[in-house]
């Protein structure tokens, strides 16, 4: 099986809405889907995961690419 993915880029956005785009994608997820957040900057790269695990969710990996972003990999819980 095969596990769901989303991708969301957020190198242009800034705090706060780095994190309320994130929100929103994962909202529209089904519980267990993974997705997949490109970001630039210390604050998202800090504040995203940060809430993302506030909120419950798992960080599955985050990893800094050549380019200088980072893919923050996340897995939504669900009731």
């Amino acid at each position: 099986m095969s596990e769901v993915r989303a991708t969301l880029d957020i190198t242009r956005e800034v705090c706060p809405m780095t994190y309320v785009r994130t929100k929103l994608k994962l909202e529209a997820l089904e519980p267990g889907a993974l997705l997949e957040v490109l970001l630039r900057g210390a604050e998202p790269l800090k504040n995203v995961p940060r809430n993302a695990r506030e909120e419950g969710h798992e960080v599955v990996s985050l990893e800094a690419r050549p380019d200088g972003t980072h893919l923050l990999v996340l897995r939504k819980q669900g009731r």
